[in-house]
């Protein structure tokens, strides 16, 4: 799945894209805006694969919007002007839709997105890879980098630029994103309960309505990822 973000300050453009989204099965829509700040401030917390993007918004433009970002998705430009079309293409983004978009034209800018992804995926660096699928991580921290053991992380949590791991020795701070952790940790293993928190399965000690409860520490189950994690917990009970 490409999880996903609408940004369009026209509420008609921003539903039509909504619907192209939920009617193609590989994209998942995380969310939609209408003012291009608070997107930017969602981003900070919640990175996504692809962002759907109207160039033409007050204040911020979608390209003033997307040379902020410091490490942006994939971007789709959406517009109604086509003398943007150069800059588009000079941000490198994915595709560039112009308004009225049809469905046909988004489904090939979804599917270019996809067939991206899938090669950026594969480009993956072989040493670093196998440092993630053994059953520890090397993780960069201030001046050195160090070494944690899978089976010592309790949770870890996302702190604006910084995600704080605790273990059982001590916090770790790092500038490595949650995202980057929840994708590349064994699935068998850890689960995201929070847009903030993401758990070790093994460590839990008891769950309590909206709570999960990890070496005398509350971490709260947010509604977004409520279903899974319970769906795991009844699979393993």
């Amino acid at each position: 799945m490409i999880k996903c973000i609408a940004v369009d300050d026209e509420p008609l453009a921003l539903e039509i894209i909504e619907d192209y989204i939920r009617k193609v099965p590989f994209l998942s829509l995380e969310g939609k805006f209408e003012n291009a700040a608070t997107a930017l401030h969602y981003l900070q917390d919640e990175p996504v694969d692809l962002v759907f993007l109207d160039i033409k918004m007050p204040d911020i433009t979608g390209i003033q919007f997307l040379k902020s970002l410091k490490h942006p998705p994939m971007v789709v430009f959406t517009t109604a002007y086509g003398e943007y079309a150069l800059d588009g293409f000079d941000l490198d983004v994915v595709d560039y839709l112009l308004k009225p978009v049809p469905f046909e034209r988004f489904l090939k800018a979804a599917t270019k997105a996809r067939e991206l992804m899938a090669a950026n995926q594969n480009k993956v660096n072989p040493v670093a890879e196998a440092a993630w699928l053994n059953d520890y991580i090397f993780i960069k921290t201030e001046y050195k980098i160090i070494k944690i053991n899978l089976e010592d992380i309790l949770f870890i949590e996302a702190l604006k630029d910084y995600t704080k791991i605790y273990t059982q020795v001590q916090p770790v701070l790092t500038l490595r994103s949650l995202k980057s952790f929840e994708t590349r940790l064994p699935a068998d293993k850890f689960i995201r309960v929070h847009r903030s928190y993401l758990v070790s399965l093994n460590k839990i000690n008891s769950v309590e309505k909206n709570t999960v409860m990890i070496a005398n520490q509350s971490i709260p189950i947010s509604d977004g990822y409520r279903d899974r994690f319970y769906d795991v917990i009844n699979k393993n009970s």
